[in-house]
C-alpha cells in the first residue's frame, strides 16, 4: 500500500499555507516604498541625469544619463530635410569610387541602385561615424549585384554610402536613386 493510500489523500491535495490579508499589504507595501527608493535613488540619475538626493552623483549613476534633457536639445542636430534624388555615377574600368551621404543618428534613407550595361560589380555599403579620427567604418553589406534596392537606418551620425569596384574592362555606371532625409556628400 503506497502512502497516499494509506492517509486516504489524494494527489492533488496540497498542504500548504495562506497568507493573511494583512502579511500581503504589508509585503505589498515595503515593495512599492523599495521601489519608489530605487526610482529616485537610481533609475532617475542613470536615466535622466535628475538627482534629487545626491546618491546617484556619488554613486556616478549620473554619468550613464550623458545630457541632461535639455542639454540634448540645445546640441541637437536639426532634422535634414526629405528629399529625392537620382544621379549617374560612372565607375571606371579597374577603379573604384565611393558615394556618399551624411545622415543623422535615425535618418532613413531609400535607395535603388542599378548598373545600366546590367553587369555586375562589387560593392561596399558602408558607414563611418561622425568625428571618427581611427578610420573605424561598419560595412552593411558587402556582395556583388547588378542592382540593390532597401531602406537604412542610420544608428549613428556620420556618413553612409557605397564603395563600387569595377574589375572588368569597360566603364560601368551605376545609376542611384535615393529618398529620405540625407545631406548629399558625393564621391570621396
Amino acid at each position: 500500500m503506497t502512502e497516499l493510500e494509506h492517509t486516504g489523500k489524494a494527489q492533488h491535495e496540497l498542504d500548504h499555507t495562506v497568507q493573511s490579508t494583512k502579511t500581503l499589504l504589508t509585503a505589498s507595501a515595503f515593495a512599492v516604498l523599495l521601489a519608489a527608493i530605487i526610482f529616485v535613488v537610481a533609475i532617475l540619475p542613470a536615466e535622466f541625469g535628475i538627482d534629487p538626493t545626491g546618491l546617484g552623483s556619488a554613486m556616478q549613476l549620473t554619468q550613464l544619463a550623458g545630457q541632461t534633457p535639455s542639454a540634448q536639445a540645445a546640441t541637437a542636430t536639426p532634422a535634414l530635410p526629405y528629399r529625392e534624388d537620382s544621379v549617374d555615377i560612372t565607375i571606371p574600368s579597374g577603379k573604384g569610387l565611393e558615394y556618399k551621404f551624411y545622415l543623422g543618428d535615425g535618418d532613413v534613407l531609400g535607395y535603388d541602385w542599378s548598373t545600366n550595361s546590367g553587369e555586375v560589380i562589387y560593392f561596399d555599403f558602408h558607414g563611418e561615424p561622425q568625428g571618427d579620427t581611427i578610420g573605424y567604418f561598419e560595412s552593411y553589406a558587402v556582395s556583388k549585384a547588378n542592382s540593390v534596392r532597401g531602406t537604412f537606418n542610420a544608428y549613428f551620425e556620420g556618413s553612409h554610402g557605397w564603395y563600387w569596384e569595377n574589375k572588368g574592362e569597360t566603364d560601368i555606371v551605376v545609376t542611384l536613386k535615393t529618398q529620405g532625409s540625407y545631406k548629399i556628400i558625393g564621391l570621396k
